[in-house]
């Protein structure tokens, strides 16, 4: 009953999560609009998200250790709905920048903290669970873009349209808090091997790092330049452009539907090997599309193939920190946001200078490397605490 407690709430997170993020994304034209924002000055605006995020990860790294996850997430997640809702009110650009820097730094420990508790269960339960808990953010996420679309169709301003599933959001994570592990419990199975807390080293998870940031490159890719991609170089229309994206997320919702199956009976090192050499004939497919049709199931290959990298990444820092501490966790999702600003830039770069299909080049050799990187996410010893 305890452990059905744990996972029950920790699905809750991962919805909230996926909602929170995607009522703000959603939004974004809508805010450019408003406060008549050139491109580059959203750009630049927008940079502030994955920045902080990757310092508000490092802080929560430290601060599981000491408190734990539950503690966390109890602080942050109500921040994170906070933050959407002051970015809708949101009457001047300053007001705008300082709600995504406080989206920024509480959605990095977010992502972090509900990471550390996916691992904290599938410890308990002793198999793959988490990406189910991925899929719960995906599928959460596409219902927060669903109510966008409706909510716009009703006729209801950006602060109420915002406001809505944000106290949605409020109350399942204050309800999910209190089952959620404790810090005893994140740290249980360690303390039964003998282990001791403390780091671990950056060479067993640096395969995982590397892993994950490339997987963002790929999404950073996807999610900023795919409408850009079919309208300029396929000529496709407003309507028929967001399909490519509606392909990626969706395939990435039903690879990890099944994905803790496919990894108890393959491997993780299986499962993300197979994973980076769809994702490669994902992005070759985007790069050489000779037509609209084409290139939509090429993105959701794309998706097919990256959907199962974060979740593996996640499970094998966790078995790298015996100890429980949350810290390997957090080094990993830091890659998550150095992948993301890394994968915007280069591939934005790479366009202004030659064109969008040379641009996907660069994902695609990535994916590729992923492949390589597989064999990290099963590693035959565990990492030893920093002396």
């Amino acid at each position: 009953m305890r452990h059905r407690q744990a996972r029950t709430a920790t699905f809750a997170v991962f919805a909230v999560q996926g909602l929170s993020f995607a009522t703000l994304l959603t939004q974004v034209a809508t805010l450019q609009d408003k406060h008549g924002l050139s491109e580059g000055d959203l750009t630049l605006l927008l940079l502030v998200v994955p920045v902080l995020a990757g310092a508000g990860s490092v802080a929560a790294g430290a601060l599981a250790a000491r408190r734990g996850s539950r503690w966390l997430l109890r602080l942050s997640q109500p921040a994170v709905a906070v933050s959407v809702v002051a970015a809708g009110l949101a009457a001047e650009i300053p007001h705008l920048l300082a709600a995504l820097a406080l989206f920024g730094l509480a959605v990095g420990a977010v992502d972090a903290g509900m990471n550390m508790q996916g691992v904290a269960v599938e410890r308990l339960y002793g198999r793959a669970v988490l990406n189910g808990f991925h899929a719960a953010w995906s599928a959460s996420s596409l219902a927060g873009a669903l109510w966008v679309a409706l909510a716009n169709g009703l006729g209801l301003t950006l602060p109420v349209m915002m406001a809505i599933p944000m106290a949605v959001a409020v109350v399942g994570s204050l309800l999910a808090a209190p089952r959620l592990c404790t810090i005893a419990e994140e740290k249980a199975p360690a303390q039964a091997k003998g282990g001791a807390p403390g780091g671990v080293r950056w060479g067993p998870i640096l395969p995982l790092c590397l892993a994950m940031g490339f997987l963002y490159v790929g999404d950073a890719a996807v999610s900023n330049f795919h409408g850009v991609f079919m309208e300029n170089i396929l000529a496709a229309s407003a309507s028929v452009a967001p399909l490519a994206y509606g392909a990626y997320q969706g395939a990435t919702l039903l690879v990890r539907l099944g994905g803790d199956l496919t990894v108890r009976r393959y491997g993780p090192a299986a499962i993300v090997r197979i994973g980076g050499a769809i994702a490669t004939i994902g992005f070759a497919g985007v790069v050489f599309a000779p037509s609209q049709p084409l290139a939509i199931v090429a993105f959701g290959l794309t998706g097919m193939g990256l959907a199962v990298v974060a979740p593996q990444s996640f499970s094998a820092a966790g078995r790298l920190d015996p100890a429980g501490t949350g810290v390997a966790i957090a080094r990993v999702n830091l890659f998550n946001y150095v992948g993301f600003i890394v994968g915007a830039a280069l591939v934005g770069g790479i366009a202004d200078s030659s064109d969008m299909r040379v641009a996907f080049g660069a994902p695609l050799v990535l994916a590729g490397a992923i492949v390589v990187l597989a064999r990290g996410f099963e590693p035959r010893v565990t990492a030893q605490p920093v002396a």
